[in-house]
């Protein structure tokens, strides 16, 4: 059943039709919507009681939701708590954007890359790969179980009181932390802050690298702190690694209890042009990206999810430079979301220098020893597959739009602290991976005996 917003409000509650034709509050049929916003209300009493101080910041929080959240058109009941907004499509929070001031939405569909032509399975290992596939499904989104939105619109994840409170401050909701120290030289890894890595990249200094593609298993690692997070992700790179100029478009799926309040993997999206420091945001919760899918939520729940030993559930993602209109798009399976306008960036205006793909952690060693906070299936890279997490088919685009497969030679891998977190890449690694191509596996437990 769907809960529909009520009509040219952009507050975060949400009604819905009652049995006699009516509306009622969402309160007593939708319990998440009810609590999220009986403790926002709680919340703002306290405040006014105790502190006027205290009270100005519910208002700042609230301006920053209305910000936020576009009046709906139609709004979904997710299962798993959230609520999916239809916003219309020119309305969208994306578009705020001072840069995007006179902008005006892409219509013309993307040229999406073609295969490179030659890379062709045999008709062995595509018999071999149709069996693997029986074993590999395609993950989608929890909330398509509730409904719809309708042509013309794009699908939001409604942002909360509580997701705001959660975070250190409005400024810095739905931001990363901005980093003190980053590596001098590639890949871009960020050190001195306690997060861990496993990746494979492809070396800085090479060709112009036009967009990048992989698929992807999806698990719910286990995460120990409550601000701690583990994701699995492909960025795509230009500029300083050690400057504050590196621009950055990064896609993937990430479990982080402090940006969304529960444990679920999410389909996630982050861009920046000037190195974490004051641009760009994760998903829709600040403008810059621009949606244009009714299907696909960024930020919403990803299910099903890959389980040990049973079946394994992947998504595949691409993100590429259109060469007609210069715009950088991403795809979900076989879904277009919508772009980055190239007018956000200064280096990735042109093109990109450098890939990676991999998994990474935050370890603020809780008790004085390294964190227990799982990356991918929180099983070693040794383990392989339906055990450990991967990451297949790896492949860029090149200057010609064309999708180029990643030699194995080409690429290089890194992980800090092996005993936590592994990776091992390969090529066709046995009958499991026919039609593979490049791919890895990665990950691990987090503290352990190897991992003090």
């Amino acid at each position: 059943m769907t809960a529909e917003r009520k009509a040219g409000s952009s507050s975060w509650w949400s009604w819905r039709c009652a049995p006699d034709g009516g509306r009622q509050c969402c309160c007593s049929p939708v319990p998440a919507a009810c609590r999220s916003a009986a403790f926002a209300l709680l919340v703002a009493v306290l405040l006014l009681i105790h502190h006027p101080l205290a009270a100005a910041a519910s208002s700042s929080i609230q301006m920053h939701l209305d910000r936020i959240n576009k009046p709906a058109l139609r709004s979904i009941q997710s299962e798993d708590g959230d609520i999916i907004d239809c916003v219309a499509r020119h309305e969208q929070h994306g578009l705020d954007h001072p840069l995007l001031k006179d902008h005006t939405i892409q219509a013309e569909q993307p040229q999406v890359p073609a295969a490179v032509a030659g890379y062709e399975f045999s008709t062995a290992a595509a018999a071999a790969a149709n069996r693997t596939r029986r074993r590999r499904r395609g993950a989608w989104q929890t909330w398509h179980h509730g409904g719809h939105c309708p042509r013309g619109t794009v699908a939001i994840r409604r942002t909360t009181a509580d997701d705001v409170l959660r975070a250190s401050s409005v400024a810095r909701f739905g931001r990363k932390k901005m980093h003190a120290a980053r590596a001098a030289n590639a890949p871009d890894v960020v050190t001195g802050n306690g997060h861990e890595h496993a990746i494979a990249y492809t070396a800085a200094g090479g060709s112009a690298v036009y967009g990048a593609k992989a698929t992807i298993n999806v698990w719910d690692p286990s995460i120990q702190e409550s601000n701690g997070f583990s994701l699995s992700q492909l960025w795509i790179l230009s500029g300083s690694f050690n400057g504050s100029d590196l621009n950055s478009i990064e896609a993937g799926w990430q479990v982080s209890p402090e940006l969304y309040g529960d444990s679920r993997p999410r389909l996630f999206t982050y861009w920046t042009s000037d190195a974490y420091e004051a641009t760009g945001c994760y998903n829709a919760l600040c403008p810059g990206f621009v949606q244009t899918s009714s299907r696909i939520a960024i930020g919403a729940s990803i299910s099903p999810v890959s389980s040990v030993a049973g079946a394994q559930y992947d998504v595949t993602l691409l993100i590429w430079k259109d060469p007609k209109v210069g715009n950088w798009w991403l795809s979900y399976g076989d879904q277009l979301v919508g772009y980055w306008p190239a007018q956000l960036f200064t280096h990735l205006s042109d093109h990109a220098t450098m890939v990676e793909w991999g998994g990474e952690v935050v370890d603020t060693r809780p008790d004085g020893v390294h964190t227990a906070t799982q990356m991918g299936s929180g099983r070693f890279a040794g383990e392989g597959f339906g055990r450990a997490s991967y990451f297949r088919n790896l492949e860029t685009v090149d200057a010609d739009n064309s999708l180029v497969q990643v030699p194995l030679d080409a690429l290089q891998t890194l992980a800090e602290n092996a005993g936590c977190y592994d990776i091992r890449k390969a090529y066709d690694d046995g009958d499991h991976a026919a039609g593979w191509g490049t791919h890895f596996y990665y990950g691990g437990p987090g503290h352990n005996p190897a991992c003090p």
